[in-house]
């Protein structure tokens, strides 16, 4: 029974390096920032690594007070856009530390 405990140790150990990796990885991912936009550049929209929209910017030309809907969709879009954008920053962030493994509970 030794050996189980030995082995045990070391697991709690690399599981503590591996939370502390995550901890930081999500302290600057937080930090990063992606951008997209729809409507060819009509509306563009930055979002964090925390998926909160940092900013949101709408072209004059894209203010058809005739057609609120077709701007409605161009900010939907850039904000679906962004936020999978930001979600794949951060994902591709957590494969770096994890090797790839799909560990649950993790983000």
């Amino acid at each position: 029974m030794k050996g189980m405990g030995g082995n045990m140790n070391q697991m709690m150990k690399q599981a503590q390096k591996l939370q502390a990796k995550m901890v930081k990885m999500q302290e600057e991912v937080a930090q990063k920032t992606v951008e997209a936009s729809s409507g060819g550049g009509m509306v563009k929209v930055v979002v964090n690594g925390k998926q909160n929209i940092i900013s949101l910017k709408i072209e004059k030309d894209a203010v058809d007070p005739e057609d609120i809907e077709m701007l409605e969709d161009l900010v939907i879009a850039a904000v679906n856009e962004g936020l999978n954008k930001s979600q794949e920053m951060v994902s591709k962030a957590m494969g770096q530390i994890t090797g790839g493994m799909n560990i649950p509970g993790l983000m």
